[in-house]
């Protein structure tokens, strides 16, 4: 392996610009979904006005890919306990806490509707007033893969966190974490 790649990156900068807001009715970690699949809650991202050209053909897409910065996560932890399970420490890359080396989150959500640079969506998983860095279409014959390990997910019993609020706080009460 060359490491000239990694020595030219190592501690650099690189810096995003946002290209819009999140809104949704989340103003808190605790009360917020852990993932959007198991959530209905509808939002809205507004693209800034000078980014609109860019959502030009996104209403024939039903689902999209939005890339934010997680600009209320609490600082770095490496080992982390997942909300799914709170009795073991994971690496931050194999979970998807907000507390990472670079504060990104990545959430799937079903576009309901485009008007002008608001996208309504369903799957809101993500804070009021969250900076959006991306969106990018998920097109099923690019993104969908069969045969998937998903690691310590796949030992966790999910069958029935979608009937009810899967929030911090609820998988605390439900004694799904300890959290």
């Amino acid at each position: 392996m060359d490491n000239k790649h990694a020595a030219c990156w190592h501690n650099k900068e690189i810096v995003f610009h946002p290209v819009g807001v999140i809104h949704s009715d989340h103003h808190e970690h605790e009360n917020t979904p852990i993932q959007s699949v198991f959530n209905p809650s509808v939002g809205y991202v507004e693209i800034f006005p000078e980014f609109t050209d860019g959502l030009r053909d996104i209403e024939s897409f039903t689902y999209l890919f939005l890339l934010y910065c997680f600009d209320r996560a609490t600082g770095v932890c490496l080992l982390q306990k997942p909300f799914l399970d709170g009795e073991k420490d994971r690496g931050i890359f194999a979970i998807r806490h907000f507390n990472r080396p670079n504060p990104l989150g990545l959430s799937i959500v079903k576009l309901l509707k485009v008007q002008g640079n608001i996208l309504e969506v369903e799957g809101m998983d993500i804070l009021d007033g969250t900076p959006l860095i991306d969106v990018k279409p998920y097109v099923r014959k690019f993104d969908h893969r069969e045969d998937v390990q998903s690691g310590w997910v796949d030992n966790q019993h999910l069958d029935d966190i979608a009937a009810w609020n899967s929030t911090p706080k609820e998988l605390r009460n439900r004694q799904r974490t300890n959290l």
